[in-house]
């Protein structure tokens, strides 16, 4: 099984180089959007695109895809919330598995039903354990996973359940705080789980500035994902691109 998407995170890891992901809803986009953020990423040196969302209700999810493959080479990796969001013409998928929750459809139910599908697609396929935060707000996450995200302030348990995912096989941990958070993930709470994973760390939700995710990417995030704030105002990219990737800690090889 090819993993060119998980051995460039992994190299990255090592050498201490964070990643910059900006997150695309198809819902969200119309081509002429797309078109000028694809453009503005060129520029600004975005490592990866995330392509998906808790709930998408258009059906141009692989049209989507094509015009970003068409226009860059910038790897596009499928965010799905749920198994019919998968499409042929990205590089890879996160085999989400939500780990924070405890609704066993999300566990490995839609697992199950999506695997052939899945298998066939050609997709890298990245298995990902997958935890959601409190952000402060309801989020679609929250209310189609029927699950309660871990608190915010409860570092320990965000701590337990990285490793738990890890130890159960997860390649990366991606910790969230939803869509429009009021309230990011602590940099104490993604300490304390860099601290005691290996695997590549990727944190979203709610960060909206430059300092938020540079901080992030200082307290241990490898990959920082931002979705809404630049939805509202893509000029942010640029800004956010150079706090993530400034953030990263030179190694003597």
């Amino acid at each position: 099984m090819k993993m060119n998407i998980y051995n460039s995170l992994l190299e990255k890891k090592k050498n201490a180089q964070k990643s910059f992901v900006v997150l695309i809803d198809p819902d969200g986009v119309t081509a002429s959007s797309l078109e000028k953020l694809i453009q503005l990423s060129l520029k600004t040196r975005v490592d990866y695109f995330f392509v998906g969302g808790s709930l998408v209700i258009s059906n141009h999810l692989d049209e989507v895809i094509q015009q970003i493959k068409a226009s860059c080479d910038i790897p596009v990796i499928l965010f799905p919330g749920s198994p019919s969001q998968v499409s042929k013409y990205a590089d890879a998928l996160l085999y989400l598995s939500l780990i924070s929750g405890r609704n066993p459809e999300l566990l490995i139910g839609q697992h199950v039903v999506s695997a052939p599908f899945v298998k066939k697609s050609g997709l890298e396929i990245i298995p990902t354990g997958y935890i959601v935060v409190d952000g402060g707000a309801p989020t679609t996450v929250s209310y189609i996973s029927n699950a309660a995200p871990i608190p915010s302030d409860k570092n320990e348990i965000a701590m337990c359940t990285a490793l738990a995912g890890e130890m159960l096989g997860m390649k990366l941990i991606y910790m969230d705080a939803g869509s429009g958070a009021k309230i990011p993930i602590s940099e104490s709470m993604i300490q304390s789980v860099a601290q005691n994973v290996e695997a590549p760390l990727i944190i979203g939700g709610g960060i909206t500035d430059p300092e938020k995710a540079y901080l992030n990417c200082r307290a241990g995030a490898d990959v920082v994902v931002i979705g809404n704030a630049i939805e509202k105002d893509p000029t942010l990219i640029a800004e956010m691109s150079q706090a993530i990737h400034g953030s990263s800690i030179k190694v003597n090889l």
